[in-house]
């Protein structure tokens, strides 16, 4: 089995989040629907993936169950273009005789999704539901917005280390398993190496440099009382800030070149024979079979500060959601935990790759594919998530971290000035959400 790249999530869903959040158009209004009617047409609109006759096929069986299940109940399945899925959802919540009943959306699209009134609250659905008690609490946050459960996590998708196996065998070099072995393997493969990067990294790689922050002891935000403040500027998080950005020069990843890239500059860099090392998804692992790599790469944990920690890595992924002008609720609700349960995500990872949200399937599916074992592990140990706050979509389209990242490495500010400046950009938009 293959995995795929999905551009889905996280990666352009992560892209995208800011088109549909931050255009706060007139919305519906919460569970807004005047009946729940058991049978009729239930409209189901789905991300379209590069190659989707496999997510088709997944589906289809499991609406065929579904309709067998529910007499008089028809599924219409719709797959929407990544590209436009933010117009087409906020025109769906602003006309909810033409919205459907149930969407998949990037996981961190639910605050700002939540805030323009378009998802329904199943807190009380999801608590019922058996399955839901096995669910990552990482991917449980992702669908919850101040205490409640705005939808079912579909998928998971985490970052790692991958390197090449023939020049640490050449160089004599073993996996780094701290990240000061991490910082000085780079530098050290680029002296003996200078066509390679080290470790390619990206000032536009948000979700490649948030596990140093992390790693360290930094937070993003902080919240009390459900509201937020920017963590950017505390020393913890500048800690991580200065390691990141400590691999921006001639002797890794010079600025010249690396600064503007994000992460899929990174991934076709590595799969193009040009670095030594990246930071990469599991989502990725096609790309890196594609290119001139194959065969010649492994993959491991980011390595944390101390050794024997792994680096805390962004939980990324898509959810599902019942809209809340759904006319069908209980028939999108018992859709969504269909689309969602242990059974479809097993096939959804035979068809597509797509890593699990529970991790006792993770368990499973890592023994028939030994190349999930490094994500699987990252995703067992710990990770993060982005604040759960509409504000995200603004912070994240409008570059916050990028810039803070650039300025330091293009020696424009030190590591305390843009972290600030990045710091009161992060509560200006916290306080303009409210």
């Amino acid at each position: 089995m293959k995995l795929s790249v999905r551009l889905a999530a996280p990666t352009a869903a992560l892209l995208l989040t800011g088109l549909t959040a931050t255009a706060c158009a007139p919305s519906t209004a919460e569970d807004s629907a005047s009946s729940d009617e058991k049978s009729g047409t239930l409209r189901v609109w789905l991300f379209q993936e590069v190659n989707n006759k496999p997510k088709e096929a997944v589906v289809d069986k499991a609406v065929a169950d579904f309709e067998k299940q529910h007499e008089g109940a028809k599924v219409q399945v719709d797959y929407i273009p990544v590209e436009t899925r933010a117009q087409k959802i906020k025109a769906a919540f602003n006309d909810p005789k033409s919205a459907p009943d149930l969407i998949e959306y990037g996981n961190t699209d639910t605050a700002g999704y939540v805030k323009d009134g378009g998802l329904a609250d199943v807190s009380k659905e999801f608590g019922a539901w058996d399955e839901a008690a096995d669910t990552d609490p990482t991917a449980k946050e992702s669908v919850t917005v101040d205490g409640k459960v705005y939808g079912a996590p579909l998928s998971v998708g985490v970052r790692a280390l991958y390197y090449r196996t023939d020049v640490f065998e050449d160089l004599g070099l073993d996996a780094p398993k701290t990240q000061a072995e991490l910082i000085e393997t780079a530098k050290k493969i680029r002296e003996k190496r200078p066509e390679l990067y080290g470790l390619v990294v990206g000032g536009a790689y948000t979700y490649g440099a948030m596990p140093f922050i992390w790693a360290n002891g930094g937070e993003l935000a902080t919240e009390k009382g459900g509201r937020y403040q920017s963590a950017i500027n505390s020393p913890a998080a500048r800690k991580g800030i200065k390691a990141y950005t400590s691999l921006f020069g001639d002797d890794n990843c010079p600025a010249a070149k690396c600064a503007e890239m994000g992460g899929n500059d990174t991934v076709t860099a590595f799969a193009s024979g040009k670095a030594g090392m990246a930071i990469g998804g599991d989502f990725s692992h096609q790309a890196m079979e594609d290119g001139k790599v194959k065969g010649k790469y492994a993959v491991v944990p980011l390595p944390g500060v101390k050794k024997g920690e792994i680096a805390p890595a962004f939980a990324g992924g898509n959810n599902l959601g019942v809209l809340g002008s759904s006319s069908h609720r209980t028939l999108a609700v018992d859709l969504m935990k269909s689309l969602a349960g242990k059974e479809t995500q097993r096939q959804f990872f035979d068809a597509m790759g797509f890593l699990p949200t529970y991790p006792d399937v993770r368990e499973d599916v890592a023994k028939k594919e030994p190349f999930v074992k490094p994500f699987v592990k990252t995703l067992d140990s710990g990770t993060n998530f982005v604040p759960a706050s509409p504000a995200w979509a603004t912070i994240d389209s409008s570059l916050v971290l990028p810039t803070m990242f650039q300025e330091v490495v293009r020696g424009d500010k030190s590591v305390e000035e843009a972290a600030s400046g990045a710091a009161k950009k992060m509560d200006d938009a916290f306080a303009a959400t409210g």
